[in-house]
């Protein structure tokens, strides 16, 4: 039998394989990597309303923190919390339904949606989530959920945030969040059709009125955009079923003035800093 010669190459490890990315160092000392990085609350954030504690944890917007210490489901250090007004420290333990959290710095991503995600924290049957396609730590990408909701089928534009009260706001009706969608169809959209997108289309849950709504490319009337500020159910889609369309591709191209400029179907990036200003700014919101 052949003897193994110790001075043989070890084969090459598979690079297919995921793998956690070397620290980089400097000086000495580890370099943070912004990407992968968890960002805690810094600690002149301190003390912190415990609303406000539980809203940056991504648990729920300041209003349902409230409901839920009215419930009696918060804890700080052992403790039931009655009180709103409780002030946490850096140093407490906040339960939220027996669980601990911890309030993360505010964390903003982009998500170009592919067609097949589903837009949730977790699926039971096993499909693929908007949250599978985060390359992020766990510690982050449990504090991160959807702002609002794609279908399965439609693409483009997904916030994801760790922030419940902007999350919240967001989608709040009362504050009119444009969304830009480019549709296409399976046959001609006419002018009329764009009127009526214009002046209102009747649905089961009421009427359902495009902001704007116009041809995207001169001779092609099968390519539609459509900007709106609801934010009910598949709204744009049974819009044009209720004129007799199949949508072929629907795309959100733009969502509170974040576009996927640059960012590929199914890739994200983090909101620049003056993105987030932009949407705090629109939702009347001081950081």
């Amino acid at each position: 039998m052949k003897r193994p010669n110790p001075k043989a190459r070890r084969p090459k490890p598979d690079s297919s394989r995921s793998r956690k990315p070397a620290p980089r160092w400097k000086d000495g000392k580890r370099v943070k990597d912004p990407a992968t990085e968890v960002p805690k609350a810094d600690a002149a954030s301190f003390p912190m309303r415990i609303n406000r504690f539980i809203a940056r944890s991504g648990v729920c917007s300041r209003r349902e923190a409230d409901e839920m210490i009215k419930s009696g489901l918060v804890e700080l250090d052992g403790a039931v919390v009655s009180d709103y007004s409780t002030q946490v420290l850096a140093t407490n333990e906040v339960k939220v339904n027996g669980k601990v959290i911890t309030a993360v710095g505010g964390v903003y991503i982009l998500l170009n949606k592919p067609s097949g995600a589903i837009t949730t924290k977790s699926d039971e049957k096993g499909r693929q989530t908007v949250l599978d396609l985060i390359d992020v730590p766990e510690e982050i990408k449990s504090a991160l959920f959807p702002v609002g909701r794609l279908d399965r089928d439609t693409t483009g534009a997904l916030l994801l945030s760790s922030d419940g009260e902007l999350a919240h706001r967001l989608m709040h009706p009362s504050y009119e969040v444009e969304k830009l969608y480019r549709v296409r169809t399976g046959r001609k959209v006419t002018e009329q059709e764009i009127g009526r997108l214009l002046t209102g289309i009747g649905l089961e849950d009421g009427l359902a009125q495009a902001d704007q709504a116009a041809y995207l490319t001169p001779g092609d009337l099968t390519e539609v955009g459509v900007a709106m500020h609801s934010g009910r159910n598949r709204i744009v889609r049974r819009m044009f079923e209720a004129l007799g369309h199949e949508v072929k591709q629907l795309e959100r191209v733009r969502y509170a003035g974040v576009t996927t400029s640059g960012v590929r179907r199914g890739k994200w990036r983090k909101l620049t800093d003056k993105e987030v200003s932009r949407l705090y700014r629109a939702v009347k919101m001081k950081r």
